[in-house]
């Protein structure tokens, strides 16, 4: 197994996607958590909330790039 090259990643690409992940990746999480617990509608909220957080992480990338 080798070493992967992150020379070409920008710092303002790696600061992006590192912010945004701490956001979305929580927000599916703790939405299927409120599915399990028989709460959809906080469930979907936070899915949704996912979602949008996501096509706006796509519009900075596009935006950065």
């Amino acid at each position: 197994m080798t070493i992967p090259n992150i020379s070409d990643i920008s710092v303002q690409m790696f600061v992006t996607v590192f912010f945004f992940l701490l956001i979305i990746a929580p927000l599916f999480s703790l939405g299927a958590l409120r599915l399990f617990q028989s709460r959809r509608k906080a469930g979907f909220t936070l899915i949704g909330a996912g979602v949008v957080g996501y096509l706006i992480f796509m519009l900075v990338i596009n935006l950065i790039t």
